[in-house]
């Protein structure tokens, strides 16, 4: 078997178009120029029959619906559906949990403050089906049924706005990256969708790495623009743009034998653009920019 990796959502929080954005962009994805896209969300399995997601959208009905493999079935409950892997505490990472409530069995993985800041949507969700919470960051990884073997490493300290300062040393541990290894073919997937700044982990992660989806939020730092939004911004927003010297695109172009893909991408960015000279200056350096539900093999 191999490594089959579905992307349910490549957009960032508010999907493509927005709700309330006007931008170009937004109008040409409702005059149907530009293809829409949900949440960002994977959905991964090792042998076809038990299937695990990263993150979990607030488009996740509609995101199953359109994936057969993840169908409901043979019995009128059964799902393919174990678990799914958190990569930080996000609403839009964190909100379909809710839609998955009552699903019998389910296994949720995420780093401590992450289980911590959900402690009382945990409480709720357990009154539909107790579900089983585990540490992502465990000593030593962990094993996902359909023979997968899981690393989560820290990678950033970015708290969701929903939650009240806490004072004290940033916790790199709110937001994770993941290393999925297929223990029958010894392949290489890294997921890595919010990453506010470049480093060695990632560095290391990528060297190892067959295949890597990171972070595209923004193309540029200043995208959102602080007329928009007071305080937009790499540093305020919690990703690393991918141009500029010191941007995700310089990074991922030292891994020319790895297969990089952009994923999470806001609604600003001109990579949804097909016919963009971003779009063009992604593609010529071996990055590629997926649609939704599209599938790859690792």
């Amino acid at each position: 078997m191999v490594v089959r990796v579905v992307l349910l959502g490549t957009a960032a929080g508010g999907g493509f178009p927005q709700w309330n954005c006007a931008c170009a962009l937004c109008a040409a994805a409702r005059d149907g120029k530009l293809p829409s896209r949900t949440q960002e969300c994977l959905a991964l399995t090792g042998n076809g029959r038990d299937w695990w997601l990263l993150n979990a959208s607030p488009d996740i009905r509609t995101q199953f619906a359109a994936t057969p493999a993840l169908w409901p079935g043979p019995g009128p409950r059964d799902t393919p559906l174990r678990g799914v892997l958190l990569t930080d505490a996000e609403a839009d990472h964190v909100a379909g949990l809710t839609v998955l409530r009552g699903a019998a069995g389910l296994k949720v993985y995420a780093a401590a403050p992450v289980r911590a800041v959900l402690a009382p949507a945990r409480g709720a969700l357990d009154r539909y089906t107790p579900w089983e919470w585990a540490d992502s960051l465990a000593d030593g990884g962990f094993v996902l049924a359909g023979g997968l073997v899981v690393t989560a490493r820290p990678v950033g300290a970015k708290t969701p706005k929903y939650v009240p300062s806490l004072g004290g040393s940033p916790d790199d541990r709110w937001v994770t990256a993941y290393r999925v290894e297929d223990l029958a073919t010894g392949r290489v997937l890294v997921y890595a969708p919010c990453v506010a700044a470049w480093s060695p982990v990632l560095d290391e992660l990528c060297a190892s790495a067959d295949c890597v989806l990171f972070d595209g939020t923004f193309f540029t730092a200043d995208e959102m623009g602080t007329a928009v939004r007071p305080g937009a911004g790499q540093g305020a927003m919690g990703h690393l743009p991918v141009a500029g010297p010191d941007g995700s695109l310089a990074a991922l172009a030292r891994y020319p034998g790895t297969r990089r893909i952009y994923t999470h991408l806001n609604n600003t960015n001109p990579l949804l653009d097909p016919a963009s000279a971003a779009r063009s200056r992604v593609a010529e350096t071996g990055v590629e920019v997926l649609p939704d539900g599209a599938e790859i093999v690792v």
